[in-house]
């Protein structure tokens, strides 16, 4: 397996229209490039899950990781934890990314029982699981769609099960929203994007990526069952919550 990852410069030249942004195979040859520096406090969030799931997880209970893209959640585990401590399944809508989690996997965690199938996580048969993590997908379902999948969750989680959702983030507040948002661009730019990039990218995302406020992601988790929740992590815009199933 070729594991080359190129540098994000897909908006880099302008153009005539920017296309809606999707998770195809030029996405995939730069994703890591690009979450590194697109998303503040990736690898803070990842580091943690290990963490998070050796206190919290069953042993060998099953976990999912809805939205995998290249697998990073289910090695952040595997990293951590031993082969019997769980059972990991990666699901992506992407078969690009599929492709290549798979690959990932196999060469990287070849003792660990983690499969990755290619699906809509709105229409998935869920199995019980001790933990399930949703980094940064949830954002991208239409706002009408998100309760019944964390309603969905909630029913597959077995008693004592934890939900990590990872999220972009919105202020209540427009003219906190507004400091957020720039300081986001700073720190895009500090990593190297220009101007026209930061544009291109976020006229791309325009309806793609809706995020919510964390009252709202507070009460709809609420509303599925969970009784308790909080947020464990924020930078700037971006966010993680964990909620427990009683």
């Amino acid at each position: 397996m070729s594991d080359a990852s190129y540098r994000d410069a897909i908006f880099s030249t302008p153009l005539d229209r920017v296309a809606r942004f999707s998770f195809d195979e030029q996405v995939v040859a730069c994703f890591p490039d690009m979450i590194r520096r697109s998303v503040p406090g990736y690898g803070q969030i990842l580091g943690m899950l290990g963490v998070i799931a050796e206190r919290h997880l069953r042993h060998g209970a099953h976990v999912y990781d809805l939205g995998c893209s290249l697998g990073a959640v289910g090695l952040a585990l595997a990293g951590r934890l031993p082969p019997e401590a769980f059972r990991l399944t990666g699901v992506d809508l992407s078969p690009a990314m599929v492709a290549r989690a798979r690959e990932t996997f196999a060469s990287e965690s070849p003792e660990h029982c983690i499969e990755v199938v290619e699906g809509d996580i709105r229409h998935l048969d869920y199995r019980p699981s001790g933990m399930v993590v949703l980094n940064f997908t949830l954002q991208f379902l239409p706002p009408t769609d998100r309760d019944a999948v964390i309603a969905a969750l909630y029913a597959a989680l077995e008693p004592g099960g934890v939900l990590v959702l990872s999220e972009k983030i919105v202020a209540e507040d427009e003219q906190d929203n507004a400091w957020l948002v720039e300081r986001y661009h700073d720190f895009k730019r500090a990593n190297g994007y220009s101007d026209l990039e930061i544009s291109q990218k976020r006229n791309a995302l325009e309806n793609v990526l809706v995020p919510d406020t964390l009252d709202v992601h507070q009460a709809r988790l609420a509303r599925a069952g969970f009784a308790r929740s909080q947020v464990w992590f924020q930078y700037l815009n971006f966010a993680s919550l964990i909620a427990f199933k009683p």
